[in-house]
């Protein structure tokens, strides 16, 4: 009976031992799965957040000041979509003014709007967010600015830009066009950019368009008949990367190649920001990197 006891205590310690290796372990393994390594990426400044959380994930540059290109027209539309009784099917004449502003700025692109057509609100949203239009930024500015000439006007609603970038404590924001074609003092940080572009997906409008890849839009022409307008997002993320639901491309000779994006993954949404990158395809990249790593964290 002594012998079959001291083996019986033998056995038992071996098991309690291998017990509490495997206990051990199974601690400690998901502390090393959780250790994920930062991404390198090419664009001189970059961001990411969880956008439900407002939690930081990455950050390169983040608060640097640089030219942000288009990205400029998520304030645009934020503007927009935050006035008061606003009638998104309100319709508005194309001016010549601007289609000469397309003419007269090479680095201008263009919803191809045609003077005389009378296009709604709605629309011209599609065409400032998916083809980048800066004809219809113009128009937009036209429309939602106070004053009793257009030059006035435009002058009122870049106020308003700054003054929304201002009360959503974009501090490291400033805007001298409606558009991001700048005069020397157009400029915002990764940090910003996807600050305001959070503030945006807040808007259900907002939401739709930036997540639409391409759209056919009837619009009223001069005479009074009807023409289509047909609009491509210049967002390749939307179809290659699994999730995206926005937001907006930017460049320019001095801002290189910008994005802000957004994806939703399991009900997680990370958002952020690449800036000055080196090429289309490096943005893209650079921001499918940052989204991965995001969805990680």
């Amino acid at each position: 009976m002594k012998i079959r006891i001291k083996g019986f205590r033998r056995a038992t310690a071996v098991a309690v031992t291998a017990g509490a290796v495997l206990s051990a372990g199974a601690f400690t393994a998901p502390a090393q799965a959780a250790t994920v390594a930062a991404p390198t990426i090419t664009a001189k400044g970059g961001f990411v957040m969880n956008n439900g959380t407002g939690r930081t994930l990455y950050t390169k540059a983040a608060d640097t000041r640089r030219s942000t290109g288009s990205t400029t027209k998520i304030m645009t539309a934020r503007v927009v979509l935050a006035q008061k009784n606003l009638d998104l099917d309100s319709k508005v004449t194309v001016q010549k003014a601007y289609s000469d502003y397309i003419v007269n700025n090479d680095w201008a692109s263009s919803a191809r709007l045609i003077v005389g057509d009378k296009v709604t609100v709605r629309q011209l949203l599609y065409g400032l967010m998916l083809p980048s239009g800066c004809d219809a930024a113009y128009a937009l500015a036209d429309k939602f600015g106070t004053g009793t000439t257009r030059d006035a006007r435009v002058k009122s609603f870049i106020g308003q830009m700054n003054s929304t970038a201002k009360s959503l404590g974009l501090t490291n924001t400033h805007f001298d066009s409606f558009d991001g074609i700048g005069h020397g003092a157009n400029y915002s940080t990764p940090r910003d950019l996807t600050k305001l572009a959070s503030s945006a997906m807040k808007y259900s409008t907002f939401r739709t368009v930036v997540k639409t890849k391409s759209t056919k839009q009837k619009v009223t022409t001069s005479n009074g008949g009807y023409r289509y307008m047909e609009w491509t997002n210049t967002n390749n993320l939307l179809g290659s990367y699994s999730g995206t639901i926005g937001v907006k491309t930017g460049s320019g000779p001095e801002a290189k190649y910008c994005l802000v994006f957004a994806a939703t993954r399991n009900g997680k949404t990370v958002i952020g920001t690449v800036l000055a990158d080196s090429s289309v395809a490096a943005r893209t990249a650079s921001a499918k990197k940052l989204m991965d790593y995001g969805f990680k964290k």
